[in-house]
């Protein structure tokens, strides 16, 4: 077997790549690294847009780290500049159009046109069916988690479409395939993320853009933290034991998947969605 990545690569393990001519390549590292690629990423003020954040500009990436709490989009950007990345904080409603336009104009002007959008900021609803759920709460939901994402695509999509293409991200949910009791606001707007993003990639794929979904299932992160805090120990070992892998996720786990759905090495892959559950689905 070979000893690494690079081994499999000096072995022949070719990749066909269909745009550009469909030029056969030989696979290597440097297909997972993002180098001067400018990446917005929205929810970045922690959790998985955090992490994803980081991770990007771990491997190359310019990095707009969008968040509507501006000091911690801020602190996300400052702790990619101290660890020797360059990135900037820009303080953004994904709900509110003119948030989303102002957001992508600054980005373009101090960084230059993005070619990743990872649409990650999302909101929770309250507990509820919908004969508990009023009408603001449920647009409320809706307009960060779905409109966000749409305003953000319509805000990103002509500049990346003038530099040749790119990667959208959109951060759909294990709930959103498989629903949740009560959760009618939440699980019905990542349900609507997986078509959002199965059509922008058939209506996008000639300009060279790929779109995916990616859904995680549950992960640690100060959200979940918050919630579960009331659960005894028994409750959340029951939680843990519906998960094949018999443990939550990690944020990095998750940026380690976005990273490959917006790097080159899936550069065949559009259309997708992106499971990161622990085998959690299955169950």
């Amino acid at each position: 077997m070979p000893a690494s990545i690079g081994d499999a690569a000096e072995k022949g393990c070719d990749m066909q790549q269909q745009a550009g001519g469909g030029a056969t390549r030989k696979f290597n590292e440097t297909m997972f690294r993002l180098d001067s690629r400018v990446a917005i990423v929205t929810g970045a003020g922690g959790g998985i847009g955090g992490a994803i954040a980081r991770v990007f500009a771990n491997v190359g990436a310019v990095v707009a780290c969008l968040d509507v709490d501006a000091d911690r989009a801020r602190s996300t950007a400052a702790d990619i500049e101290a660890g020797g990345g360059r990135a900037i904080g820009v303080a953004c409603d994904v709900g509110s159009e003119l948030d989303t336009l102002s957001a992508v104009a600054r980005v373009v002007a101090d960084l230059g046109r993005p070619t990743v959008l990872v649409n990650v900021a999302a909101v929770m609803d309250r507990s509820g069916t919908v004969l508990d759920i009023d009408l603001q709460e449920w647009e409320r939901v809706h307009r960060v988690n779905l409109t966000g994402a749409y305003l953000m695509s319509r805000a990103v999509l002509p500049s990346m479409i003038k530099v040749g293409g790119g990667s959208v991200i959109h951060t759909s949910s294990i709930l959103g395939r498989i629903g949740r009791a009560g959760r009618v606001s939440y699980t019905s707007t990542k349900a609507a993320l997986l078509q959002l993003g199965r059509t922008m990639a058939l209506d996008h794929a000639a300009q060279g853009v790929r779109v995916n979904t990616l859904s995680p299932g549950t992960v640690e992160t100060d959200r979940v933290a918050y919630r579960f805090k009331e659960l005894s120990p028994l409750q959340r070992e029951a939680l843990v034991s519906r998960i094949p892998l018999k443990r939550f996720g990690q944020t990095e786990e998750i940026a380690m998947a976005a990273l490959f759905l917006a790097s080159d090495a899936s550069s065949f892959v559009t259309g997708t969605d992106l499971l990161v559950d622990g085998g959690g689905y299955e169950t």
